[in-house]
């Protein structure tokens, strides 16, 4: 069980620093926005409450370097979010659409562990995630490049999540984090399938291209 704890934490925490990594090389954001709130409160709240009941487990310590991480990332956000707002929205919304968000995330975060206790925030955390997997894709799919996807976080986040889906969903049996994570791991899946599709296009038509030249 342990086991699994450690590698959900390994391979999310590569996710969060090659986000980092690329969003700064490539100046982007790479997790999508919505997905980004959802898991930022999560780990601010689950954190908040860990350390003041003196709840201090490994997951504790793992939260909060991931809230630390998404510190960064929520700044990559800031810093080159506007160039992907819709084009025929003002600019000036930005940070009003940005402070709705993370107002909601906040809300809908803290009422999942005050109406369900702890195995809410187990579910929620299932929930962003199958959330998180689908905007991955539509993201994919709404940019024009591949700026702040690749890989590598692409398959530590289906890693990530398949090792608690085990633990939570398959070990101590809990139905419906079984069936969200597993729809998690075929939405991750299809995601390494697409971007990998997408990435070997773009590479065998820079190839052709130079040697057009």
């Amino acid at each position: 069980m342990l086991f699994l704890l450690l590698l959900s934490g390994i391979c999310w925490t590569i996710v969060y620093v090659e986000l980092i990594i690329l969003g700064f090389r490539e100046k982007t954001y790479g997790m999508p926005f919505i997905a980004l709130a959802l898991n930022f409160a999560w780990e601010s709240i689950n954190s908040f409450i860990s350390f003041k009941n003196n709840h201090l487990t490994f997951q504790t310590w793992i939260m909060l370097i991931w809230f630390l991480l998404d510190i960064i990332i929520i700044y990559t956000y800031l810093r080159y979010g506007k160039q992907y707002f819709p084009k025929y929205t003002s600019k000036k919304y930005f940070i009003p659409w940005t402070i709705i968000i993370f107002l909601m995330a906040f809300l809908i975060q803290y009422y999942f562990i005050i109406d369900f206790g702890i195995l809410g925030g187990i579910y929620s955390a299932f929930i962003q995630n199958l959330i998180m997997s689908i905007l991955f894709i539509n993201m994919l799919v709404s940019r024009s490049n591949l700026k702040g996807q690749n890989l590598i976080i692409a398959i530590n986040k289906w890693i990530g999540t398949l090792a608690p889906t085990i633990l939570y969903g398959v070990i101590y049996e809990y139905k419906l984090i079984l069936i969200l994570g597993l729809f998690c791991s075929l939405f991750d899946i299809l995601y390494i399938y697409f971007l990998n599709n997408i990435k070997n296009l773009s590479s065998n038509y820079s190839k052709s291209n130079s040697k057009s030249n």
